[in-house]
């Protein structure tokens, strides 16, 4: 028998912060048998699909949905606006803002990193004054994450918008949705953004291999004098066959067909719902990690994440082992841990489609999994969650937040 294992029964757990699980009615929308992607079926599916996903980021412009993971569409953000050796300033909250500052870097800009204690969120006020300082305006694009995967901390992009309007600077603002797309607020027209980055994996329900970008007139008067090789990526083609309901190459037609469906079951629930329902379940986690009496990752009670949250262990205590126990023994997934962070923090992920009684079985696998583990540890975490899932318990200052 070839890569034999032992069977897990019972449903596994996937509680990562994404790739998140995949509702049934999701499923069997991608198993719909493949149409013809030239057909007027297709064309049919491309107007919904379009339309329901400008809704999802609450903007009248254009989105663009490519066949890829979310770096496709980090570089997609970049090589359709800027030119070779063009200036971005970047801001470091974790381990993705520093891979995306790795990619502009290969691909011919000139970032710069204002650095980060990867527990604290975006400072506004420090781009604002780098901004100042650039009076020769070499900088293009204000590139950020919204939601650090890695850290659980979420930045104040309106913020952010803010600080680039005081400085009177040009400069395009480029945000990281990947995990906070459909699971926390974001107004791209009303926070004024250029370009917004997302990905399917996570609060739209979906797997991996569907990413987006969502433009500004700003951005795609950008583009039409960015000089950075661009192909697969380029804008002009893709908006000019979306026109016309199709695409200028194949399309990820089964995903396209479970977008659909996904943005039907968001809607129907109605975005500040889901909203409300991720604050819910973070503050029921933290509640649960406080208990425990541990520290999560994020220390700015006002940027904890809805949809993440990271554990630190204490010194030598390691986060593998809990995850090792969790999988082993209560056949769940939880995140590792991430660049300077590795064996260091274990990530519970609440986003997606979850109900209370799931958040809840997460709280009490994981404190199986702390015992499991031999990590010492006050129970009660799950008693705690229930408190505050019930109103018996009020959330603290920032619980709520996001």
């Amino acid at each position: 028998m070839i890569g034999h294992q032992t069977r897990r029964p019972g449903a596994h757990f996937l509680q990562l912060p994404g790739p998140t699980t995949t509702p049934q009615r999701v499923m069997e929308a991608i198993a719909r048998p493949t149409i013809n992607h030239r057909g007027p079926e297709f064309r049919d599916l491309t107007v919904e699909a379009l339309e329901g996903i400008r809704a999802i980021f609450r903007t009248s412009g254009s989105v663009i949905i490519y066949p890829s993971s979310g770096t496709g569409a980090w570089e997609a953000a970049l090589v359709n606006a800027l030119s070779p050796g063009d200036a971005v300033l970047m801001y470091e909250t974790g381990w993705f803002s520093t891979l995306w500052c790795r990619l502009a870097r290969k691909i011919g800009l000139e970032p710069e990193l204002i650095p980060g204690d990867w527990r604290t969120p975006v400072d506004a006020e420090a781009i604002g004054q780098r901004l100042r300082e650039d009076k020769a305006r070499r900088i293009k694009a204000v590139c950020v994450v919204h939601n650090e995967t890695s850290t659980g901390v979420t930045s104040d992009l309106a913020a952010v918008r803010r600080a680039i309007d005081e400085a009177g600077h040009p400069a395009l603002l480029m945000v990281d949705l990947v995990s906070s797309l459909a699971s926390i607020d974001y107004r791209h027209d009303e926070w004024g953004v250029d370009v917004a980055v997302g990905g399917s994996q996570k609060g739209l329900m979906l797997p991996p291999g569907l990413s987006f970008n969502a433009l500004s007139d700003k951005a795609l008067a950008a583009s039409r004098s960015a000089r950075l090789t661009r192909s697969y990526w380029d804008w002009a083609e893709m908006l000019e066959a979306n026109a016309r309901g199709f695409f200028p190459y194949t399309p990820a037609i089964n995903l396209l067909q479970g977008l659909r469906e996904a943005i039907a079951m968001l809607q129907e629930e109605g975005l500040d719902a889901v909203f409300a329902r991720h604050r819910r379940a973070a503050a029921a986690t933290r509640a649960a990690v406080a208990q425990w009496g541990f520290e999560t990752q994020c220390r700015d009670a006002a940027a904890h994440s809805p949809v993440l949250t990271a554990v630190r262990m204490p010194d030598g205590v390691s986060a593998d082992a809990v995850r090792e126990s969790a999988l082993e023994r209560c056949n769940m997934s939880l995140g590792n841990g991430l660049g300077q962070l590795d064996d260091k923090v274990f990530r519970i992920g609440h986003l997606g489609d979850f109900s209370d009684a799931l958040v809840l079985g997460t709280i009490a696998a994981t404190e199986a999994a702390l015992a499991f583990a031999g990590v010492s540890h006050r129970t009660g975490g799950t008693e705690a969650a229930i408190a505050l899932l019930t109103g018996q318990r009020a959330a603290q200052p920032g619980e709520l937040a996001a």
